[in-house]
């Protein structure tokens, strides 16, 4: 999967507390556990609030479309880590997102993700993101 350039845009940061329920047998989180700790950091991005109300006054919700998802170090029972999020507008119907997982002074992500989120409606169809969902986004 190519990536876009997501330089310019703004990076969002979610700190994650590693619980050992978060870990396999030998302290290392178990690989599943990345997607929700992703899914946690957008999550914060968009708001809480601002998804309930999407879902309930216009029946729009998101789905993950597409995952690619790299490990190159184990995170650990314990860690603090920071999940950094950026989100591109690859279309009306789609976002792009970069997110990381970076340990305290490690010199590179110790797992990068790209998900591709599609905005869909209560019949599960594709459907347009609202225009200022989409601002909101660009500018968060």
């Amino acid at each position: 999967m190519s990536q876009p350039d997501f330089s310019h845009a703004k990076c969002h940061s979610y700190p994650v507390q590693i619980f050992y329920e978060d870990t396999d047998f030998s302290g290392v989180v178990y690989h599943a556990n990345f997607i929700k700790y992703f899914e946690r950091a957008r999550e914060q991005v968009i708001g809480a609030n601002e998804l309930r109300r999407l879902w309930l006054e216009q029946g729009l919700g998101f789905a993950v479309y597409r995952c690619d998802m790299v490990c190159n170090e184990g995170v650990e029972f314990a860690d603090i880590v920071e999940v950094r999020s950026r989100v591109l507008i690859e279309s009306k119907y789609r976002t792009l997102w970069q997110q990381e997982i970076w340990r305290e002074g490690s010199a590179r992500p110790a797992v990068s993700g790209y998900i591709e989120m599609v905005c869909l409606n209560q019949q599960r169809q594709l459907t347009p993101m609202p225009a200022k969902l989409m601002t909101a986004l660009l500018e968060a």
